[in-house]
């Protein structure tokens, strides 16, 4: 397998995930505006050297990766982040709520023991607070939405790109559990939060990429208790 990345929009890229990186990693996805890129999870950690190669691939020069942005702790998107930071010297997100398990390397909530492993520690730079906060990437702005009920500090981005609004919702499928800190209120509430941005894109953290406003609103749907 060679390094090779999926254009998604001329500034958003899937560089990681089952058949781009290892098979246990989540989805990995790169947005790059100008001379400025971010990252979107960074894997279990088990193939980073492919990774950043996958992010030439796209024409990108790994150092010029400003953020990893976070969606939540689970050692599927979680497990390569300290390796990341380490490596690029990038500003690592996180939401406060899932941050202090990154930091803790707590296996057991961010699920790294599902995998057999256990999550390296890493740093979370910038921690969000609010429900809602703003990223700048070169000329853009990124947002990031808190979008509990997966896990405490589960965090949604949203970017323009080309007149389409796509939106990063990773983990919508769930699953829920109690030993992930789940909250099954909180979920059914941040479905609807998902709903309300209307997305052109919605890039899933493992069911692939979904296109046109309607299509992206089904698969949402499909987890809503009604």
């Amino acid at each position: 397998m060679g390094p090779h990345a999926r254009e998604i929009s001329s500034e958003v890229f899937q560089v990681g995930g089952q058949g781009l990186t290892a098979p246990e990693d989540a989805a990995i996805y790169l947005l790059t505006v100008g001379a400025e890129a971010a990252l979107i999870d960074a894997g279990c950690g088990r193939a980073t050297d492919l990774l950043l190669a996958n992010i030439e691939a796209a024409g990108v020069a790994p150092a010029s990766i400003r953020w990893l942005l976070l969606t939540h702790c689970h050692f599927d998107h979680t497990g390569g982040a300290e390796e990341v930071r380490r490596r690029l010297g990038c500003i690592t997100v996180a939401h406060e709520l899932d941050a202090t398990f990154v930091e803790s390397g707590d296996a057991e909530v961010s699920a790294a023991c599902w995998y057999d492993s256990r999550l390296t520690p890493c740093p979370i730079d910038r921690k969000l607070r609010g429900e809602r906060e703003s990223l700048l990437l070169g000329t853009s702005t990124i947002e990031a939405l808190h979008i509990p009920g997966h896990s405490p500090g589960s965090v949604a981005y949203v970017f323009e790109s080309g007149g389409r609004r796509i939106l990063f919702g990773q983990d919508v499928h769930g699953p829920l559990a109690a030993s992930l800190r789940s909250n099954a209120a909180h979920y059914q509430q941040s479905l609807q939060t998902l709903l309300a941005q209307q997305a052109d894109i919605l890039c899933e953290g493992h069911y692939g990429i979904f296109q046109g406003r309607s299509e992206v609103a089904a698969f949402i749907r499909r987890f809503v208790e009604t």
